[in-house]
């Protein structure tokens, strides 16, 4: 993700959680921290952002920060190939786990992180601004062998 990417990103976000947006400048913030953080951003052919994803890494935890894809990209591999990005680059800088907090009402997100390894291990009551809990959720990265491959049984991800 760069600076060109924000306006994009923003629209975005504030179409995915309307309730719970992050403020634009917070992108800006965020890009300016290259020692703790990465960005990337998926695009459509005409360029277009359709997803974004952010990792904080404060050894020896990486954090998602966030993750995205837009409503009619979503079952096509976006958010797949964004969480493999940031799970890789969490090894990359040294990091033992990854944690993320997830809605625990949004089951589809949660299958695609078990799909990929992670386990809860808290909830935090009320976490989002609309009272809904958070399930937080590690991967420990030691066993990371990459991003798991799609089969026909395998359920469509977030």
């Amino acid at each position: 993700m760069t600076e060109a990417d924000i306006p994009g990103v923003d629209a975005l976000e504030k179409a995915m959680f309307p309730v719970d947006a992050w403020p634009t400048q917070m992108f800006y913030d965020e890009l300016g921290q290259t020692d703790t953080r990465s960005y990337f951003v998926a695009v459509d052919p005409l360029d277009a952002v359709i997803g974004y994803a952010g990792l904080m890494c404060v050894l020896p935890i990486a954090d998602v920060q966030t993750i995205a894809v837009a409503a009619g990209h979503e079952g096509a591999g976006i958010g797949s190939r964004l969480l493999a990005m940031l799970i890789d680059e969490a090894k990359d800088r040294g990091a033992d786990d990854v944690l993320l907090e997830v809605r625990a009402d949004n089951p589809r997100a949660q299958r695609l992180y078990r799909w990929f390894g992670f386990e809860q291990i808290h909830v935090r009551p009320r976490y989002y601004r609309d009272g809904a809990d958070a399930l937080i959720m590690r991967l420990e990265l030691a066993a990371w062998q990459g991003r798991p491959q799609r089969t026909d049984h395998t359920q469509k991800e977030a």
